[in-house]
């Protein structure tokens, strides 16, 4: 379940919780779900960067070999256990 998020210029920070799914499991689904709905955003909503987007999103399947049409997200992610009050703040 995701508790919070926050949005960055080239990023996202989540905050995530489980009582029995996995972090990674869960991040991949989040990855495979928003790539999905993004594409579709950028292909059914008019925008200027269209081309540019679905451009920049094809090179990178080129790029990595991974992926069919599209990559929106980076491999892997980056967990921090948040277990005080300064790393909650942060």
């Amino acid at each position: 379940m995701v508790h919070a998020y926050v949005y960055m210029t080239s990023h996202l920070h989540l905050i995530v919780s489980s009582t029995g799914e996995e972090l990674q499991n869960i991040v991949r689904d989040f990855k495979k779900f928003t790539s999905k709905q993004i594409i579709t955003g950028i292909k059914e909503h008019p925008e200027s960067r269209r081309e540019w987007l679905l451009n920049k999103f094809s090179y990178a399947v080129k790029r990595t070999g991974r992926g069919k049409h599209y990559k929106v997200w980076k491999d892997g992610f980056h967990p921090v256990l948040l277990d005080t009050i300064k790393k909650i703040e942060q």
